[in-house]
């Protein structure tokens, strides 16, 4: 009976994550598919529906908020960097321009990342000018009035000194004065990763008080290609005041703008899968945020803020400090930037998700081998282990509880002949027997429903983490968060066709359904044929539904199978009971004889 009970709970479990497959994965994939046909066929037919300034935004000065707007041009990559002066960047991460029109930061690429598994293929290109198709860019300036003059906007061209670089060694200071007397000088510097400091000291030569509001945004002109998924948050993200943690799908912003509460400290932006592009704007004064979205021919998704005025008297100065991070979100990097400038729950950067007190340690223990042996996918292997043997006492009492279930089966079977259809008798002579034998029916539920999210733990980090992507494990699998490339349908590349994507099965998932079904015979075959049934397709199902994660989850789980049946024969032995593998599987070989006539 107990033996039943963990093959219903096994087959629910096994139905649940089917289901949430379909309908948090393939379901929400085939929607957003769709909708981004729909998008596509408007965006041909929709006209502009306001009138592009130059640089692709709306004059700040024009609605005292931070600027938006659509693109005037769409241009190739090389004809809209060669359209303005701009400064090299040039460190050991990142390469490209500053764009002295706006001073934005809008050609960015990451030196140490490549498109594919091929080291020849092109580096990743985070951050292009608004005219182009994939427009991509951050910009801090200001908002101002009629007494303060044109102040630093979208189309402000500022001044760099001859010859100027930034480097990790060498910033660059900007200048631009308008005409009523303000000068504004901005130094950009760059460590050797992702974090530019934005330094700006604003003096009044004038006669009057100015007042002026700092604005920053993050705006892009495209969104992600692949549909999104339920496990990864892809859009805007920001820690802002009293709202914590905000993050708001672009499917969500199209309807309505995100507007947060007026707050001091914290971040906004917008992040990738892997890559991601935030404003921590000046931490003690306060701000307005927005997450938005603005149709037309050319689309714009925008995470801005926009500073509280401050008052710049005659003779007078104020400097402001913000950081613009642009690159990979690498863990002990972000985990650094939280630390040493201090910004407010910056590692939420990355999507731990909501077993994040699991998933983030999860992570570290993987980091931590894979820093003594060098292989992620060694560092699975390893992690696999110490989870087991953290677990073990809970799956020594699940197998004992099973190897006392097993002799208990004579006397159960008594009772059920004894009992016949007497199904109240039978389940309390049933526990009855239990309490005299001093058995927990229920000892092998937990160690299964507390290791569901060490499962999910262990596939968040596998998938959202940058240090699993491309890294290589043994053999043919180069990239641990890509499905097995292999194929049994054409006997793994011999044969000269791709597989059907619904037929494409690995030797990885091959491997972890041969351990299943081995894990499954270790114990006696279900006495009802719909069980049993059940229990000898569930390895197949598995296989293929697993064919298309991630090729380090699929060798998590069929090495882990492995230290399942080495864990439950050990226990099974050491309290005197017979391991039914081989009977079953002899059994399930065995031809049956034809019924006589």
């Amino acid at each position: 009976m107990q033996n039943n009970r963990n093959y219903f709970i096994a087959i629910a479990l096994s139905v649940l994550i089917v289901l949430g497959w379909q309908f948090l994965y393939m379901n929400p994939r085939i929607e957003a598919q769709r909708k981004a046909q729909e998008a596509q066929k408007a965006q041909q037919t929709t006209e502009q529906t306001q009138t592009p300034a130059a640089g692709g935004a709306q004059p700040a000065q024009t609605n005292g908020a931070a600027p938006s707007g659509q693109v005037a041009t769409v241009a190739t990559r090389e004809e809209a960097l060669a359209k303005s002066p701009r400064v090299a960047i040039d460190t050991a991460a990142l390469s490209g321009t500053i764009n002295l029109t706006g001073a934005r930061l809008d050609d960015l690429k990451l030196k140490g990342y490549h498109e594919t598994v091929d080291k020849s293929s092109p580096i990743i290109t985070l951050f292009s000018p608004a005219e182009t198709k994939d427009g991509y860019f951050a910009e801090l300036g200001y908002v101002g009035s009629d007494q303060t003059g044109t102040v630093p906007g979208a189309s402000t061209v500022w001044t760099a000194p001859e010859g100027a670089k930034l480097t990790e060694k060498t910033p660059v200071t900007l200048t631009y004065t308008n005409d009523k007397g303000l000068t504004f000088a901005r130094t950009i510097s760059v460590d050797e990763r992702y974090m530019f400091t934005i330094a700006d000291k604003v003096t009044n030569s004038g006669t009057n008080a100015a007042a002026i509001s700092s604005y920053g945004r993050v705006t892009r002109y495209n969104k992600p290609t692949t549909p999104s998924v339920y496990v990864l948050h892809e859009g805007f993200i920001g820690v802002i005041g009293e709202d914590g943690l905000v993050e708001s799908k672009y499917t969500a912003v199209e309807k309505e703008a995100v507007t947060p509460a007026k707050s001091t400290g914290g971040w906004l932006g917008i992040t990738d899968k892997y890559w991601a592009a935030t404003i921590v704007p000046p931490q003690k004064s306060a701000y307005e945020a927005r997450f938005a979205y603005y149709p037309g021919t050319q689309p714009s998704y925008q995470a801005d803020y926009k500073e509280d005025a401050v008052s710049i008297a005659p003779g007078q100065s104020v400097e402001l400090k913000s950081l613009v991070f642009a690159g990979a979100k690498e863990v002990p990097v972000i985990d650094g930037y939280e630390a040493s400038y201090e910004i407010p729950r910056f590692d939420r950067l990355i999507d731990w998700g909501w077993f994040y007190f699991l998933t983030k340690p999860m992570f570290k223990l993987m980091d931590f081998f894979f820093r003594y042996f060098g292989n992620f996918g060694v560092a699975i292997l390893l992690t696999t282990i110490v989870v087991k043997a953290l677990f073990f006492p809970l799956a020594s009492k699940q197998y004992a509880s099973m190897a006392n279930m097993k002799r208990m089966q004579p006397k159960m079977e008594e009772l059920k002949v004894k009992f016949g259809d007497d199904r109240m008798g039978l389940q309390q002579a049933m526990m009855q027997l239990y309490k005299d034998e001093k058995i927990n029916p229920v000892a092998g539920c937990w160690p299964i429903a507390l290791q569901i999210p060490i499962f999910f733990s262990l596939y968040k980090v596998i998938y959202i983490t940058i240090e699993m992507r491309h890294a290589p494990f043994f053999g043919w699998i180069k990239d641990l968060s890509a499905p097995d490339p292999t194929s049994i349908v054409n006997l793994f590349g011999l044969l000269p066709f791709e597989a059907p994507t619904l037929l494409h099965l690995g030797v990885w998932p091959l491997i972890m359904g041969i351990t299943m079904f081995l894990q499954m015979r270790m114990n006696p075959t279900p006495p009802d044929p719909t069980q049993a049934m059940i229990f000898t397709w569930m390895p197949l199902v598995f296989m293929f539904m697993l064919a298309s994660f991630p090729a380090g989850l699929v060798i998590y789980w069929a090495w882990n199978n492995t230290l399942s049946v080495i864990q439950q024969s050990v226990i099974m032995k050491r309290h005197g009971v017979k391991i039914e593998l081989f009977d079953n599987l002899k059994g399930v070989f065995k031809r049956k004889p034809a019924p006589s006539k």
